[in-house]
């Protein structure tokens, strides 16, 4: 299962916050058994995130896009999803009861919030999927998220974008399997055996390099598990290696 990552916002590109669901995402997904082939990151402009989508969505098994799903103005990945499939924005009924009843538990739960703040939630904003999507609703966020024809879009608060993939994430696996090698030897005194276990037993090799608080590691990755297996076997009697 071939995934492509596109993380969504203006501050991701700004530096101002760091892309950490790309790094998670792609861990969940490659210890799932799927492969992670692109991450990529865009502006909250509608435009850019529909261009992306379509062309990702022709190119691979499934694309999760996370960020700009809320009811703020900046949130236009939903838009940009439905433009990408060319269809409407639609508000669910239920998806919009559903928020309106949370909204209330909120507002219920928390009276000096609501006294202090101005609260004008967006209700259609943040219910809103695109038409003909199946809406994903979780405890931890407000924004409905959404499925459409493969394409998973979620928030990109880390937490709620945790709990809205573990709805989903049995719908990703595939076959490819790993084993990491941990060594302390330096990057270049690998390079000979990693170039000959690739040639050997026609797998992916990749080394990467230690740092003061980490040995380097030298990763075994395949579809055939027996293939791994005896290449990780071969290389762990080549490399010196550490638990």
């Amino acid at each position: 299962m071939d995934v492509a990552l596109v993380t969504v916002g203006d501050e991701l590109l700004s530096g101002d916050t760091a892309n950490t669901n790309a790094t998670w995402l792609a861990r969940q997904l490659s210890d799932a058994g799927a492969t992670v082939t692109r991450v990529l990151t865009v502006p909250d402009e509608e435009a850019v995130i529909a261009d992306a989508v379509a062309r990702y969505h022709d190119a691979f098994d499934a694309v999760v896009v996370t960020g700009g799903i809320g009811g703020t103005p900046d949130d236009v990945t939903k838009a940009a999803v439905a433009r990408a499939f060319d269809r409407e924005v639609v508000v669910p009924e239920d998806v919009r009861a559903h928020l309106e009843a949370k909204a209330e538990r909120f507002a219920d739960e928390n009276p000096e919030m609501v006294d202090r703040y101005d609260m004008d939630l967006d209700l259609d904003a943040w219910a809103s999927v695109p038409d003909g999507a199946e809406p994903l609703l979780t405890d931890e966020s407000f924004a409905a998220g959404c499925v459409l024809d493969g394409v998973y879009v979620m928030p990109g608060i880390p937490e709620e974008l945790k709990a809205m993939f573990a709805t989903v994430a049995e719908e990703f696996g595939g076959d490819r399997t790993t084993e990491t090698l941990h060594t302390p030897a330096p990057e270049g005194a690998v390079v000979g055996v990693v170039t000959e276990a690739r040639e050997r037993f026609g797998v992916a090799v990749g080394s990467y390099p230690r740092n003061d608080d980490t040995p380097g590691r030298v990763k075994v990755t395949g579809d055939d598990p027996e293939s791994v297996e005896r290449a990780a076997a071969w290389l762990y009697e080549r490399i010196e290696t550490v638990d």
